[in-house]
């Protein structure tokens, strides 16, 4: 769609798709029999059809009548124009899916040798349909085929030089536009010596709901707002695994393409179908409106995904024009699977992740119901001028490999010269810029940068001449990290471009005593020389890698009076580790705490950047808990380490002049020292709360799968309570010490979090704890324990609690604990009656010791009274 319809024969059709074929003709046959009074329900406010040049209507198979020429006069203004009409067009001008049904109106046309405009009146203003059908039909006096012209709107540019060289065939141009007022104007303005052309027009409208103000972005991760104000051209609409449909076969008169021709490896899929009753559209959200049931009701499905890589991915490529971003809208529906929650899969875009684990039945509630998505691929993010959609099997569950595309839209959107055709915007400005304003640009750049040049000669000249012994400091990052002036506390943190960090280089002289002084002031610590951090870590010897990041590596190395110090070394060819450098010293030069992990130091030279910092002796709090072959921790242990790691996160967002969101709280993000005190590392993603006057912070997901809060997710609105969920799910990878998320799972269990609250509410949360410690939980410590996780699990941020009142859960279920552990009997049996959440009182364990201990410890044993006796745990 949207461009000439010619495609390049294929010399070798498969059987199966002249199979395919033949069904299609016998299921198109009869698809209009199976239309239903519902399934044409929108009738138009507006609905302008021209056949051009034509003497008298037109009717098309479809019910529709475009008026002639004459009808439509009143429409035109112009000072010249020329009708032409012929009976027949040769039969090789048309091509699909233009078939037969679009024959009649070009058979006609209207030429105009000057500026020509059709103005309409618009009953109500929102989206509206325009189509444009060219075809060079022939005239004794005008070679349309050698016509160029430019066609306009009264704000976007459709056409520019538009021509139909070199291949004359017939041309559809479809568009979708917002139209605010109560006039529209359609303008042919020919190039100079030559005149426009066109065969028919549509202006027609568009139902509200059929696209919103938003849409998701691929990269980076989002919402891309502001839909309404731009101008959408339709370049392919695919009917995948299913026949060409035909406006009489859709519910707003679109034409549907077969994917035949874009399907990149036809031999790993299958065309799949199901009656066209079957199809149960939800509601108003998605209805036939959206896309007919032929579509949904045909599919290709992966080809036998036991026989095929694990990996495979059913491709399609689409050819587009490069610097402009697109709409691609998706249509799905599970048409394959016998139960719910047996499909999902992944969804990619030019190999960027478009939609991740997507489960239709979870979304729809139903098998065989319509599903779509709308996603923004921005122009940066197109290479080779191909848009490839790929979908395959996602990695949650291993029992099942399969994936399913039942349709595909993909739309152009108008630039920022408000074009859809080049950079002329509608009153001749060239948005590119003019070869003389370039030359001029070019040369003030030029002069610019001969000008810096002398004076960083001179500086750097000076500056050597008056050099202390031993200054070394070339190349180095200081000039981002430090302050413009020794006297100012501004820095360069926010600095995002190279350019900027490499020009302060020369800002001022500073020695390397200078240095440190100034990183000092901003909380970096002492100075390391490069030598020192290779001779600590064996020259950064592989053996000594502890982690990697998207920063780099961490090392653990040996000072010189053998302190042992984990070293972070930032990857300079890395955009991501840069950024996370620079938050990391942001938040670190502010937070100095027990629990949060702290910065002893730095090495600035030869274009290193390395922090280093206090070394975790017992390392992350993960590999104490599955994974390793290190003992268990006790679950007093276990709780005292939480506590720990609450109390950090409880100081950033409450400690600090303002508060600080980690982000990216998980348990290998909680460290261990020889002590196995807790404390809180890896400040790379953090964002500064929003002030009192916000209630969030807008900005991209980031974080760690299992982890995420989902209504962050949803949104893009960060708080402090996305940190609460993700500590809430640390807080049940501990008591089950196992993955938040294990792909080799049943599909229920593959979530920690979905798995421990959906036991949790059936009274069945003991079968899931963690059996090495499962015999020594106290039953009030536990339940005081999962109270806590469960508030902080709770899908709306307000309903969560702070971290302050989870650090009090915490403290309290701790003191339960050790205040039962030393009344308890040694000899006395420990292994019944711990862990029953809510086993009733007067089910009493064999011996009743433990029951009664606890009961007597609810009491009196402990000096704080319950929580839920003093304060209702509520998010705040």
């Amino acid at each position: 769609m949207g461009g000439e319809f010619s495609r390049a024969p294929n010399p070798r059709i498969p059987f199966s798709s002249l199979l395919l074929l033949l069904l299609s003709l016998c299921l198109s046959a009869a698809l209009s029999a199976a239309q239903t009074p519902s399934f044409r329900s929108f009738s138009p406010r507006d609905a302008y059809l021209i056949n051009c040049g034509s003497l008298a209507q037109t009717r098309l198979d479809d019910g529709r009548i475009f008026k002639s020429d004459r009808e439509s006069t009143s429409l035109l203004s112009t000072e010249e124009d020329v009708q032409i009409s012929v009976d027949s067009i040769p039969s090789n001008a048309a091509v699909s899916p233009l078939s037969s049904w679009s024959l009649p109106l070009f058979r006609s046309a209207r030429i105009f040798p000057d500026d020509s405009t059709y103005t309409f009146f618009i009953s109500q203003p929102g989206r509206h349909w325009i189509r444009l059908y060219f075809y060079p039909l022939p005239h004794p006096n005008y070679n349309l085929s050698d016509s160029v012209f430019t066609v306009t709107t009264d704000t976007f540019v459709l056409l520019h030089d538009f021509s139909i060289k070199p291949n004359p065939k017939i041309v559809f141009k479809e568009y979708l536009i917002n139209i605010t007022t109560d006039r529209f104007s359609l303008q042919f303005k020919p190039k100079k010596n030559s005149f426009a052309f066109v065969n028919a027009i549509e202006i027609v409208s568009a139902p509200d709901p059929l696209f919103s103000d938003s849409a998701n972005s691929v990269s980076p991760v989002g919402f891309f707002n502001g839909l309404s104000n731009i101008a959408l051209q339709i370049c392919y609409r695919v009917n995948v695994g299913g026949p060409e449909l035909v406006p009489k076969n859709d519910t707003l008169s679109r034409t549907w393409e077969t994917d035949y021709a874009y399907n990149k490896f036809p031999q790993g899929s299958k065309n799949v179908s199901v009656a066209l009753n079957s199809i149960r559209y939800p509601g108003d959200e998605v209805t036939p409106l959206i896309a007919p049931n032929w579509v949904y009701a045909t599919a290709e499905d992966l080809q036998d995904p036991e026989t095929i890589q694990v990996n495979f991915n059913m491709s399609w490529s689409f050819n587009v024009e490069p610097s402009y971003s697109y709409l691609i809208r998706l249509h799905f529906c599970d048409i394959v699977s016998k139960v719910l929650n047996s499909l999902y899969f992944n969804v990619y875009i030019n190999g960027m992740m478009g939609i991740a684990d997507l489960d239709l039945s979870q979304l729809t509630g139903d098998l065989s119901t319509p599903y779509y998505r709308d996603l923004v691929l921005n122009a940066s993010d197109i290479k080779n001028n191909t848009i490839m959609i790929q979908v395959g099997p996602s990695n949650l569950d291993s029992g099942l490999q399969d994936a399913i595309l039942n349709g595909v839209e993909i739309m152009k959107m108008s630039n920022d010269a408000q074009s859809l055709d080049g950079l002329f915007s509608v009153d001749g400005t060239y948005m590119g810029g003019s070869r003389f304003s370039t030359m001029k640009i070019v040369a003030a750049v030029a002069l610019g940068m001969a000008a810096i040049a002398i004076v960083f000669v001179g500086v750097m000249f000076l500056r050597w001449q008056k050099r202390p012994q031993g200054w070394e400091k070339r190349n180095s990052f200081s000039s981002w990290l430090l302050p413009l002036n020794s006297t100012h506390t501004a820095s360069f943190f926010s600095s995002k471009s190279s350019s900027r960090r490499s020009s302060t280089v020369f800002s001022s002289r500073r020695s390397r005593t200078g240095l440190s002084a100034i990183y000092s002031n901003v909380g970096l610590g002492r100075f390391f020389s490069l030598n020192e951090l290779q001779a600590a870590t064996q020259n950064f010897e592989e053996k000594a890698v502890i982690g990697v990041g998207g920063f780099g590596k961490v090392y653990v190395g040996a000072l010189e009076d053998g302190t042992k110090v984990a070293i972070k070394r930032g990857n300079p060819s890395s955009d991501q580790g840069i950024n996370e450098f620079r938050t990391e010293i942001e938040m670190l030069s502010k937070l100095r705490h027990r629990h949060l992990v702290s910065l002893i130091g730095y090495c600035d030279e030869q274009s290193e950047m390395i922090l280093v910092y206090e070394y975790m002796a017992n390392g992350p709090f993960r590999d104490h808990l599955y994974g390793s072959n290190l003992p268990p921790l006790s679950w007093k242990q276990r709780l005292e380490i939480c506590i720990g790691a609450a109390r950090g996160l409880h100081y950033l967002h409450t400690g600090a002049a303002q508060g600080i969101i980690h982000r990216d709280v998980k348990t290998t993000n909680i460290l261990l020292d020889e002590n196995f005190v807790a404390k809180v590392a890896d400040f790379g993603l953090s964002k500064a709360a929003p002030s009192l006057e916000q209630t969030h912070v807008s900005t991209a997901v980031k974080g760690s799968f299992g982890y995420l809060d989902p209504e962050y997710f949803r949104r893009q609105q960060l708080t402090e309570k996305s940190d609460v969920y993700s500590f809430g799910v640390v807080l049940f990878e501990v008591l089950c010490a196992r993955q938040v998320i294990n792909p080799t799972l049943p599909r229920e269990q593959v979530n920690l979090a979905e798995w421990a609250m959906q036991n949790y509410r059936k009274g069945k949360l003991e079968k899931i704890i963690d059996p090495q410690i499962s015999s020594s939980i106290v039953e009030g410590s536990l339940k005081k324990f999962v109270e806590a996780a469960e508030k902080c699990l709770a899908e709306y941020g307000v309903d969560r609690p702070s971290m302050g009142d989870v650090l009090w859960n915490l403290e309290y279920a701790l003191q339960l604990q050790e205040a039962v552990s030393e009344l308890e009997d040694p000899e006395e049996d420990k292994c019944e009656g711990l862990v029953a959440l809510d086993k009733p009182n007067d089910n009493e364990p064999k011996g009743g010791t433990s029951a009664s201990v606890s009961d007597d410890i609810s009491e009196v044993s402990v000096s704080a009274p319950l929580f839920s006796e003093v304060q209702n745990f509520q998010g705040r």
